[in-house]
């Protein structure tokens, strides 16, 4: 049931799974979504959406899947217009309204229908017509325990007007990180290997080789299962990065509060790299970078952050750093292709949307080192790249 609109999903490259779809079906079947297109649409959402990222191509899918579907209702526009202005409510008593009589529902709909082909002109204050301000079961501003609300405010709209609002559109996989977004992508640069002694019972080598032995235990041991991922970040600190200091920092302590890898260090620099990086951004403690690339072996996974920008000089020359008082002996392009042909994972993160890279400093590095936004998309690419680049 509904299988077309399974494949109708996967078209929009939502990726729906068979055991998510058989849950679905399963949650229809036990009546969840209310028999309602409603009822339909937000379980749907709430069971075949694994992230927020993709509620607008759910809303999309939806609205071009049912929107030509019709549904058979009532005519009562003529209703309608003669409900748009209520005359003031009947006050009751309690033995008034005692006196009402009460239907069950499939009574309520037969008499409701009654009343549409009879109905020719409008009526209020009454207890039998379809009107406002009495006491019949329909119509609204009156009185009637167990009626029917027809026309006046109302927040309840059909699912396809619901999707054709699209209200998530701002739910997509360009929007700036939070923290636990940059921990979910991270976590996919772990590299499970064995390693270490072999200290970690085998259960079922363990079985087959007791099996073979004809009963005799034999206990066959493993090395296990360790994180080997190892990651070192490279972040550009004040003057332009200033604007995004908030964007860095959440990727910083996603990273450095993630226990995916085996080790995690970092670094800053301003603007690019030069002959020394800074283990303190505030206090100038620094460290070489030639010493970096000897104690850092090249399986680390690099991530640099920065804008990028900066003047020419700053990029292609020595002594061309920003600070006064420093004066650089290798030029930061060289730098940035040391570290490049050194580890065998890198990547570079820019804050700012690619369509502003045309400056010449930008284009030098993201031709020299892959460079992806730092978006929610960006990352999961980035992180993409660090484990296709593993050696």
């Amino acid at each position: 049931m509904f299988i077309d609109f399974f494949y109708h999903l996967k078209s929009f490259k939502i990726p729906v799974s068979i055991t998510e779809w058989l849950t679905f079906m399963s949650a229809l079947e036990n009546g969840f979504g209310n028999s309602t297109l409603t009822g339909f649409y937000y379980l749907g959402r709430s069971i075949l959406i694994k992230s927020e990222v993709f509620y607008d191509q759910y809303d999309i899918a939806f609205k071009t899947y049912f929107e030509n579907i019709k549904i058979n209702e009532l005519d009562f526009t003529n209703v309608m217009e003669w409900l748009k202005n209520a005359i003031a409510r009947r006050e009751l008593s309690k033995e008034d309204m005692e006196k009402i009589k009460t239907y069950t529902f499939d009574e309520l709909k037969k008499l409701f229908e009654e009343r549409l082909k009879e109905q020719k002109e409008q009526h209020n204050g009454g207890s039998k017509w379809i009107g406002t301000g009495g006491t019949s079961p329909f119509g609204h501003s009156g009185y009637h325990p167990g009626g029917i609300r027809i026309g006046g405010d109302t927040n309840n709209k059909s699912a396809v007007q619901i999707a054709s609002e699209r209200r998530f559109k701002n739910y997509r996989n360009d929007i700036m990180l939070d923290i636990r977004q940059m921990k979910v992508a991270l976590k996919k640069l772990r590299i499970l290997k064995n390693i270490g002694l072999e200290d970690q019972l085998d259960i079922d080598e363990t079985i087959d080789k007791t099996c073979k032995n004809f009963g005799e235990i034999e206990l066959i041991f493993k090395r296990s299962r360790k994180n080997n991922a190892k990651l070192l970040l490279l972040m550009d600190t004040g003057g332009s990065m200033l604007p995004y200091a908030e964007l860095v920092d959440r990727l910083f302590s996603a990273a450095n509060s993630a226990n995916h890898f085996r080790d995690f260090q970092h670094f800053y620099f301003h603007n690019c790299v030069y002959d020394n990086l800074y283990i303190d951004s505030y206090t100038n403690e620094t460290y070489p970078t030639p010493l970096l690339l000897k104690n850092f072996p090249s399986d680390y996974k690099v991530i640099m952050v920065g804008d990028a920008m900066m003047a020419p000089s700053e990029l292609f020359m020595k002594g061309g750093a920003i600070d006064y008082y420093y004066y650089n002996e290798v030029t930061g392009i060289e730098w940035l292709n040391r570290l490049y042909n050194h580890f065998s994972s890198i990547v570079w993160l820019n804050p700012i949307k690619s369509h502003y890279w045309n400056h010449p400093t930008v284009k030098a590095i993201y031709k020299q080192i892959p460079m992806f936004e730092l978006t929610v998309k960006g990352l999961e690419e980035a992180v993409g790249e660090l484990v296709r680049r593993v050696a």
